[in-house]
């Protein structure tokens, strides 16, 4: 009872280091400006954002964009996606909270919205109203972020805040990220893999995380003006407010402790990426540095929100196979997903010369395909396990007796009207497979590797545009690949701790104890109803 218990232990630590909801991270990358606008009377009335976004990213903003062709983007041929960034953007609610003492101010656009491409960066300048003034009396914050984490705002300094027709004596202050404390965290811990949205409440808890911008001004006593109930909650928008690369749906997790580590090394990494795929125009050495923090950055992007190292691990857990296969698997759906981002792109851009908005759109109708298919094989995986679809008979091993009868136990008995022109004792064909006796076929194993590697890489897309814009689409081309092989080795290592977990526990358990043998059973079902769960929130997230 006690080996029973133990490989229980082993494998349920797996499955659950399999399924545990991805955190998201972010794809686009803002240096942000504020200005707070107030009236005679001390209240504030607007607030006026300029985003500007990073050399990738404004790429691919601009992609298509430059209708007369004559290598200038202006910001009349930027004007629809402006209006479109705006559209997006009000059902985040602008990515701005301001509030105080528990109250909230509502916000609604001003129009005057614009887009500006300079210098290889596009900049978005827009302006949003309060529905009611709002007196600043004491301290008010504003927390300018993306609950999702797939856009990444910060401020240099607080210089980068600016005060006009300020009351006497209001000052600026950036505060930094802060820690949850342990009651939120553990409700963010006991949130399932299907919830993908913050509940508001812990949403408004973690806005601090992420830092706030906070304006202290001198109390007067007088009463703030009535506060409008605004919406600017959970977002329902599912698309990429500014027309980017559809985002792998996860959950926020606190811009702080070794989630803000994380963060922000992969956004060094990917600032440092692009800036050397910037300077090979030039420099042709910088190849090496590319290749090198390439590879690094998928190794690290792996580690964060993916479905490819879920749907492997989780495989792997359903199916009695081997670390080599488990590591083939990683690498094949890793070198597939990097081949389908350049496919993309080169007909997309190259060719088609779409536009970023339309780009984002049938990136994100592949990504359904990819999800659909992994809810498909998750189906497959658990018809499989329980009806005995498509196993097949080992002809270098035979089940113990102990495992017969447990097969036994658990058959349909059936007669069998064909012949067996094999010369050894065909065993019983089961409705309830053990694990012995079930491995993934050639054409489920290629399954797998569809449903994972169509699914391009969004940060990978954003290069090979940003590439194909310097010129240097060759090293674009290969930067996305050691991004495949980085990712690779973390989806490999990752599939290889699912088997080696499943094997340790199977030799606790026992190899031959018809108890231990079924409690695996019962564990590689739940492996099959993980992919099939993982593939069904994912898209239904998608639309």
């Amino acid at each position: 009872m006690r080996k029973f218990f133990a490989s229980a232990a082993v494998v349920s630590a797996a499955c659950l280091g399999a399924v545990v909801p991805a955190s998201a991270h972010p794809h686009i990358f803002i240096d942000a400006q504020l200005t707070v606008v107030f009236d005679q009377s001390g209240a504030v009335t607007a607030l006026r954002h300029a985003w500007t976004f990073d050399e990738a990213f404004s790429a691919w903003a601009v992609q298509g964009l430059d209708t007369n062709n004559d290598g200038t983007t202006t910001p009349q041929e930027l004007q629809d996606l402006a209006d479109d960034n705006i559209k997006g953007l009000a059902e985040y609610g602008f990515y701005t909270f301001a509030g105080q003492n528990g109250t909230e101010v509502a916000f609604t656009p001003v129009g005057d919205q614009t887009i500006a491409y300079e210098n290889g960066r596009t900049t978005l300048r827009y302006s949003i109203a309060a529905k009611a003034p709002y007196v600043a009396d004491g301290r008010l914050e504003f927390g300018i972020s993306d609950p999702e984490y797939y856009v990444a705002i910060s401020f240099a300094a607080a210089s980068a805040v600016t005060l006009e027709n300020a009351p006497p004596g209001c000052t600026v202050e950036l505060v930094p990220p802060t820690e949850m404390d342990a009651a939120l965290a553990d409700r963010l811990a006991a949130l399932g893999p299907e919830v993908l949205v913050l509940p508001p409440d812990i949403a408004a808890a973690m806005r601090g995380t992420q830092g706030l911008v906070a304006i202290n001004c001198a109390t007067r006593g007088a009463a703030a003006a009535t506060v409008v109930p605004t919406d600017n909650g959970a977002p329902t928008f599912k698309a990429a407010p500014f027309g980017g690369p559809p985002s792998e749906p996860g959950l926020p997790l606190p811009k702080s402790g070794i989630f803000k580590d994380l963060q922000d090394l992969q956004r060094d990494f990917y600032a440092a990426l692009t800036s050397a795929l910037g300077q090979l125009r030039t420099d042709y050495t910088a190849f090496w540095l590319l290749g090198g923090l390439s590879f690094l950055y998928g190794v690290i992007h792996a580690a964060g929100p993916g479905h490819g190292k879920v749907v492997i691990s989780s495989y792997m857990l359903a199916n009695e196979t081997q670390v080599r296969r488990g590591i083939s698997l990683s690498v094949i759906s890793a070198m597939m997903q990097s081949v389908v981002a350049v496919v993309f792109v080169l007909i997309a851009a190259g060719v088609l010369r779409m536009t970023s908005m339309a780009m984002s759109d049938a990136a994100n109708w592949i990504s359904i395909i990819s999800y659909a298919m992994v809810a498909a094989l998750g189906v497959w995986l658990i018809l499989r396990k329980l009806l005995g679809w498509g196993h097949r008979h080992s002809h270098d091993a035979r089940p113990s007796d102990d495992m017969r009868k447990l097969a036994k136990s658990h058959m349909h008995d059936h007669d069998h009207d064909h012949d067996h022109d094999h010369g050894h004792d065909h065993q019983e064909h089961l409705h309830i497979v053990p694990a012995q006796v079930a491995s993934g076929s050639l054409r489920e194993q290629l399954g797998v590797v569809f449903a994972v590697g169509m699914r391009p890489c969004s940060g990978a897309l954003v290069v090979l545009v940003f590439a194909l814009s310097q010129g240097v689409l060759a090293a674009g081309i290969a930067a996305v690949f050691l991004m495949g092989v980085g990712t690779a080795i973390t989806v490999a290592a990752l599939a290889t701790l699912a088997v080696t977990a499943k094997g340790l526990a199977r030799r606790i358990g026992g190899v031959d104890n018809p108890t231990s043998a079924a409690v695996m059973w019962w564990l590689e079902l739940l492996g099959a109803v993980a992919v099939l769960g993982f593939g069904v929130v994912l898209l239904i997230a998608s639309f």
